[in-house]
């Protein structure tokens, strides 16, 4: 039987954040897809909670942590990042992340390197990938109208055999609304900010031992951007069957952890 998780609250001079808490021993920190927030890593921390100290905090702007209006980037997130761990006064600790939480992680990594004993990535934003879709900036400045736009075409385009291609559409327009904290670090805000803080010209200081779990069906930017950090010196990528494995196999993302932590330990 899972050991019951903890839910906490601690208001940082950012904002408050939220976060959720299982275990004891050595500490794992798991920072989310760009998309969700911590409690997606709750099935990956029920199988590890018994072994290790697990936090799953929800990254200011997102989930059930503040929003505050405040000009998001991920020095910001780190330096949230940083005040959370001082706070609670976790000194060494194993920063497992995805998406904008795995840029995250790799970004703290390399600014404070001795407090960081190894790094789980999948899919970690972070490096830039030639050939992603540029349009969700376009998107973003236009969500009421393009939400009002797609509700009225559905009848004609379900007509025209187009209705699942307006839906994914809607969708996709929904979630942008949903998370602006991820569309201003991703894509909504100026282009060589963005650029300044991709990891990429820096991967060859990350000395931090590293693992990447990929996929074999996830998508093609998804094993661009980890294909890029296994070029950091002590990285090694391991491959499984299915694609987003943090959903699809949450028992094979804390076999791995488990095992890696061991090894590094």
């Amino acid at each position: 039987m899972p050991l019951p998780i903890r839910n906490a609250r601690l208001t940082l001079p950012q904002g408050q954040i939220f976060w959720r808490e299982l275990g004891q021993g050595i500490v794992l920190v798991f920072l989310h897809n760009s998309w969700s927030d911590g409690s997606e890593w709750i099935p990956v921390m029920e199988q590890l909670g018994r072994d290790f100290h697990c936090f799953a905090p929800d990254l200011l702007g997102f989930g059930e942590s503040d929003r505050p209006r405040a000009h998001y980037s991920i020095e910001f997130e780190v330096e949230c990042l940083t005040a959370y761990l001082d706070s609670l006064k976790l000194r060494r600790v194993y920063l497992i992340g995805q998406g904008i939480g795995g840029w995250v992680a790799a970004s703290y990594a390399l600014q404070y390197p001795h407090q960081v004993e190894g790094l789980v990535l999948l899919g970690a934003e972070g490096l830039p990938v030639r050939g992603r879709p540029h349009h969700q900036r376009w998107w973003f400045t236009r969500i009421p109208l393009l939400i009002w736009a797609l509700r009225m075409l559905s009848p004609v385009a379900r007509w025209l055999g187009q209705g699942d291609r307006i839906q994914q559409w809607l969708q996709e327009a929904r979630l942008l609304k949903q998370h602006p904290a991820a569309c201003q670090l991703l894509f909504n805000r100026r282009k060589v900010e963005i650029q300044a803080e991709y990891v990429s010209d820096r991967l060859s200081w990350l000395k931090t031992p590293l693992l990447i779990l990929q996929g074999e069906e996830d998508g093609r930017a998804t094993v661009l951007l980890n294909q890029g950090y296994a070029n950091a010196p002590d990285a090694t990528i391991n491959q499984y069957p299915g694609a987003d494995l943090v959903q699809t196999a949450p028992e094979i993302v804390a076999r791995e952890v488990r095992s890696f932590v061991r090894r590094m330990s």
